[in-house]
């Protein structure tokens, strides 16, 4: 039997569809683990992976999906029995492979939920590492809606396999998963890691994903892989329901066929006739292309930036060179300082933020990565990571989340071979120097031939031309007044050739009186021979200037003359440019401290306020109109899920101390009971609407995960609340939640529930009896206002 990487180029291959539906066929109970059935009833197992290959499924999934050493003591002998049954069933089949099923662990990892990351990478691997002892043939990683667990499971099997690795995202209709990567920026992290084929599955049907599959297929270079839904999941004479028929189904994956998948399969409520119906209607499309795409693209969870036909601004200001304020905060570990740095950056029009923390009187190795991983949890910009510590730079690129820049190697063999294999691993955009052991040459020529040596060397490590930015090195024109002639040369000549380009601006007058007079014509020229990426002071108005007149020139909105006159006005010496200053706690507003997620600032600035404000007028003026700014955001999507949640933890952390100078009731009557539905075991969505309810000033009884009816009828009786949220998660637990329902309704008709989860519809929560429905949390928060509002 041939590899299935070599399979996948050369015919279609189909995944099976979901073991859930039809274990419940087959008597499993709501709320039951489905995974407990690899022991219980191996042969039922073994059964329905049968079912689906004799369907015509390619690949079967191993019945793990649920399995993980954080939910599970026996986790080894659930996955040892799962694969058993799946090879079992392949043993008989000419092509079929068995895929070890991994989901997520359902828990967030640092800094918006609790889970540190590497705990999760040994958590994963845990998995990986028994499934790869038992003889698989390949890894799929599905389901996951945050990057952050997604890089987390793929590191566990890159470690401890060297199996094919499959992934698979939820995604919304919009195009985003829970915590806000897009595909385009998903896929620049996957194919920075090395996988070998990536997709969507669950939470949609299959007309929902079309578009998002072309998406994928736009910027993807690996193979694509789809497992839609049955179509919207719905519960009729107490079972689940979904929307779409085999044929139905078949027909949306002949469209998704045409437009990028190369692998089809199906996900939750799909069986057999409905993989059979799909190899039917699609074996014989022909496949897509997979085709290098040769983008250049850096990504953070939520954006991705092609390095293309506009020039990206990266922020230099974290770095120490010539900052003495900077260098003291590294020395104090001032994390709140370089965050000021960074946050004023983006403000000012930086796409990309360079990243350096070197000082001989710290740890670099540590204090990299500290610095990454606080950046990350207040923006969602890219980062350039600037080290030439390759250990610093490991810890750094192994906690990033996304695709970063890394800088730098250069034209020397023992710094490649340093760095390289750490972009191999990780995935990264390099900057690579032109110089090289004999220092730095003195023609274009030269510099030219160090990066074509550079290329040559990189592609030994399976790093492309595409993913190499040169840096042609800007000399200060006070030791030689032809340094910046030397470099726009070069910037020339390796444009002209394909590649891209980034400089340090300001280093050309380094040394030189009036430098904005140097800086800015050599700016302006620098783009106009092409270079693709300027490190510059995005708090210089006078720069971004220069940067906006050049868009402005390219789109065809100015002439070359005009921005020529633009560039002269800005070197006049009598223009004051704008300067870095460092900002006061008493000069920014505690509303914007919550917006930017400034936890210690936040908690700095509400003491400040409280000596002289009355503690309700502190929640009223500045804390709520914070936390609504915050979520309308959300709601046009221009914020994300971690930011959201960072801006709640703040205006927690804020309310907590208000509340210590507050003598009355910290709820005012407004309370709401809070559980996952009995049979359920997930409960991120319901922690993410605690988090928000209790920012808004709500007080929440969190009963937690796979709880009993008769408890939460208990509960409402206790706290004397007539309010309560439940969640549920998977389908098999929607009777649980209608049973609650029923019994709170039966016990008072006044008590008013609100429903929420990825398997339930307004419509569906209206049939079971709810009065509120909970798209997400913050319609959760909306519905809590307007029920107490009533």
């Amino acid at each position: 039997m041939k590899d299935i990487l070599s399979l996948i180029k050369e015919k279609r291959l189909f995944f099976d569809g979901g073991m859930g539906s039809m274990l419940q066929k087959r008597g499993l109970k709501p709320g039951e683990p489905p995974e407990n059935w690899n022991l219980d009833h191996p042969d039922i197992i073994e059964d329905i992976h049968r079912q689906y290959l004799i369907a015509g499924a390619n690949i079967i999934t191993t019945n793990t999906f649920g399995v993980n050493s954080l939910k599970h003591d026996n986790y080894e002998e659930l996955i040892i029995s799962a694969i058993k049954c799946a090879k079992r069933a392949a043993s008989s089949f000419d092509e079929a492979f068995v895929a070890f099923d991994i989901g997520p662990l359902g828990k967030f990892l640092k800094p918006i939920g609790d889970l540190p990351f590497e705990d999760a990478v040994e958590i994963f691997s845990n998995s990986v590492r028994v499934a790869y002892r038992e003889g698989v043939d390949l890894i799929i990683i599905e389901t996951m809606t945050d990057s952050y667990e997604t890089k987390a499971a793929v590191l566990a099997a890159k470690e401890n396999s060297n199996l094919p690795i499959f992934v698979t995202n939820v995604y919304d209709e919009y195009g985003k998963t829970l915590t806000g990567s897009t595909p385009e920026s998903m896929i620049s992290m996957l194919e920075g890691l090395k996988v070998d084929a990536v997709g969507i599955n669950c939470s949609l049907g299959p007309d929902k994903m079309i578009p998002i599959i072309k998406r994928i297929y736009d910027c993807s270079s690996l193979p694509i892989l789809c497992n839609p839904n049955a179509g919207l999941p719905s519960i009729v004479d107490g079972k689940p329901h979904y929307s779409l028929t085999p044929d139905e189904f078949a027909d949306y994956a002949v469209v998704l066929a045409q437009n990028g998948a190369n692998i089809l399969g199906g996900c939750c409520g799909t069986n057999p006739e409905y993989i059979a119906k799909t190899v039917e209607k699609t074996k014989n499309i022909p496949l897509n292309s997979i085709s290098k795409k040769g983008m250049c693209v850096v990504s953070s969870y939520a954006q991705c930036i092609e390095i293309k036909k506009y020039p990206l601004l990266i922020g230099e200001r974290i770095n120490p060179t010539g900052k003495p304020k900077f260098k003291q905060a590294l020395k104090e570990q001032n994390i709140n300082y370089i965050l000021d740095q960074g946050l004023m950056q983006i403000d000012n029009g930086a796409h990309i933020l360079d990243v350096n923390v070197g000082l001989p009187e710290i740890d670099e190795s540590t204090m990299l990565a500290d610095v990454v991983s606080a950046l990350q949890s207040v923006s969602d910009v890219p980062l350039q990571l600037d080290s030439n510590n390759p250990v610093a730079l490991e810890n750094a690129m192994r906690i990033y989340n996304g695709k970063p820049m890394i800088n730098s190697v250069n034209g020397d063999s023992e710094t490649m071979e340093r760095i390289f294999p750490l972009v191999r691993k990780y995935g990264g955009v390099v900057i690579a120097l032109t110089l090289d052991h004999n220092g730095i040459p003195n023609t274009a020529h030269e510099r030219v031939k160090i990066a074509e040596r550079i290329v040559n060397k990189a592609l030994e490590f399976g790093i492309e031309k595409h993913e190499i930015v040169f840096d042609p090195l800007a000399l200060t024109v006070a030791t030689d007044p032809n340094n910046a002639t030397i470099t726009l040369e070069t910037v020339k000549a390796l444009h002209e050739l394909g590649y891209k380009t980034s400089l340090g601006i300001s280093n050309v007058s380094f040394g030189m009186p009036n430098r904005n007079e140097i800086n800015i014509p050599f700016f302006a020229n620098a783009l106009l021979n092409g270079l693709s990426c300027a490190i510059i002071n995005p708090n210089s108005s006078a720069m971004i200037s220069v940067h906006k007149s050049f868009v402005d020139y390219i789109d065809n909105k100015i002439s070359l003359d005009e921005y020529h006159n633009i560039v002269k006005q800005l070197q006049n010496p009598t223009i004051v440019d704008t300067k870095t200053t460092d900002v006061s706690i008493a000069d920014i507003s505690l509303k914007e401290l919550i917006i930017k997620g400034l936890t210690e600032k936040v908690l700095e600035k509400t003491r400040h306020l409280l000596i002289e404000n009355n503690p309700l007028e502190i929640i009223d003026l500045e804390i709520i109109p914070a936390l609504n700014e915050v979520s309308e955001a959300f709601e046009k999507q221009t914020l994300y899920l971690p930011q959201l949640l960072n801006s709640a933890e703040c205006s927690n952390r804020a309310f907590s101390l208000i509340k210590e100078s507050m003598p009355t009731s910290d709820d005012n009557g407004k309370s709401v009971i809070l559980a996952t539905v009995k049979g359920d075991i997930h409960d991120i969505g319901k922690n993410i609407v605690r988090l928000l309810l209790e920012s808004y000033g709500f007080k929440v009884y969190d009963l937690g995960k796979d709880v009993d009816p008769l408890d939460i009828l208990d509960a409402v009786k206790k706290y004397n609340c007539n309010f309560v949220a439940l969640s549920a998660l998977m389908t098999t637990t929607l009777p649980s939640m209608e049973k609650t329902i029923s019994l709170l309704k039966d016990y008072n008709d006044n008590i008013k529930v609100m429903v929420g989860g990825a398997v339930l519809t307004e419509e569906y929560s209206k049939i079971i009896g709810a009065d509120y429905y909970g798209k997400d949390a913050i319609s959760a928060v909306r519905s809590t206002q307007k029920h107490y509002s009533n």
